[in-house]
């Protein structure tokens, strides 16, 4: 008889036999040895785990370290005046640029444009010239239908035109009606600049004053940090000091004070302010004459065949040099670098650095149009081109 496989147990379960309490025990001994192996390597990965939360949890305690440090450094920057109002310090979204983007009725608006004045006005009479500057925060025009909200001197960008004579004392008042602290650097003054230069809080003022000893034509501009920004924003100007020693005869006197704009958004129809990203990199969306980009296309300066006509040209920058040219003719006269003792005759192009000046004669005999440029023509294509309409000729032109 075939002996039996099961047997009841007293709790009605079954038993198995010989041979399958063998086979059980066996699988009992193989599950114990598998969860022996599981929790080893349990252990063996929490081994290892340990000392990499140790790594992690040590990173991000340096990490938050740095955080508070870069926080300091941002709460510095603010106060220091890096970070200001009308600023964006994003480094630009891509430097998109808005070079020669305006608004559909641009042609018209470039004609009802009120070209700023460029003749070189009167000198200052009297042993003292007294000027006074107001900053402010205000929004400009500067190009047709292109708004920007502007860090400026009273009257615009650039600030009105000052005249005095070599030799003369020149009294400063700045007062500061913006809302971040500005200060004022003449380029004309030998004078201790951490004395002069300082920077003036919001509703402050300071009075210093410096003799005009040297002649020429000079740049002056805000010098608070950093300064890129603040002469990129439109805080600048151009004192011409006159020779004591007269110079050659000249019919008509222009100042062209060079520029460059850097903006966030196209302009319109909301006002842009400084990309701050794209005037490290010195890529402009537009480059001035004046301020304003080819209003002396649209309203040209002016004069008479025969007539000396001389430019006081000033390079406000911030970063860009101008090769200044007049087409279809010769600079006469040219006083490189504006030094007043000597000229050099018949230059085609003279170079005028960022925070310099030069000065020219030409001589026109033949009515016609002639253009005064950058001869580096990326910046004529971005608006720094005017034309001296000579013998008061019918049409335009560009270049």
């Amino acid at each position: 008889m075939t002996p039996t496989l099961e047997r009841e147990n007293v709790n009605g379960k079954t038993q198995p036999s010989g041979e399958d309490h063998d086979a059980s025990r066996k699988a009992r001994q193989d599950a114990s040895s598998d969860n022996g192996g599981y929790w080893a390597a349990l252990a063996l990965l929490l081994g290892l785990l340990v000392p990499v939360l140790g790594f992690v949890a040590i990173w991000m305690g340096f990490s938050a370290h740095d955080a508070r440090k870069d926080a300091n450094k941002a709460v510095k920057a603010v106060s220091s005046g890096s970070a200001m109002p009308g600023m964006d310090m994003s480094g630009g979204s891509g430097l998109q640029s808005f070079a020669g983007q305006g608004p559909a009725n641009a042609d018209t608006l470039a004609k009802k444009h009120v070209a700023m004045n460029a003749t070189l006005p009167p000198v200052a009479s009297g042993p003292v010239a007294r000027v006074e500057l107001v900053l402010v925060d205000k929004t400009i025009e500067i190009a047709p239908g292109v708004k920007y909200t502007a860090w400026a001197f009273s009257g615009g960008v650039p600030a009105p035109f000052i005249h005095v004579r070599q030799g003369q004392k020149v009294e400063l008042t700045l007062t500061n009606k913006g809302v971040i602290p500005h200060s004022v650097d003449f380029h004309a003054a030998r004078i201790a600049p951490n004395v002069a230069f300082k920077d003036v809080q919001p509703g402050g003022s300071i009075h210093y004053s410096f003799i005009a000893n040297d002649a020429g034509a000079f740049m002056f501009h805000c010098g608070t940090k950093p300064v890129l920004a603040h002469i990129a924003n439109g805080m600048y100007g151009a004192i011409i000091v006159e020779p004591r020693r007269p110079l050659p005869h000249a019919d008509k006197n222009y100042v062209l004070v060079a520029s460059e704009w850097y903006l966030s958004s196209p302009g319109f129809p909301k006002p842009a302010t400084l990309d701050m990203g794209k005037a490290q990199r010195q890529q402009p969306d537009w480059v001035s004459w004046n301020g304003y980009a080819g209003q002396y296309v649209t309203h040209p300066l002016t004069a008479d065949p025969g007539e000396t006509v001389r430019f006081w040209v000033v390079d406000a920058g911030p970063s860009f040099d101008t090769a200044f040219h007049v087409v279809g003719t010769i600079l006469n006269r040219a006083w490189v670098n504006a030094d007043m003792t000597q000229f050099q005759r018949n230059v085609q192009t003279a170079l005028v650095p960022a925070g310099g000046a030069g000065v020219f004669d030409v001589k026109i005999d033949q009515p016609g149009l002639y253009p005064f440029v950058n001869h580096s023509f990326a910046s004529v294509d971005l608006g720094q081109v005017g034309l001296l309409n000579v013998g008061n000729v019918k049409g335009t032109m560009s270049h």
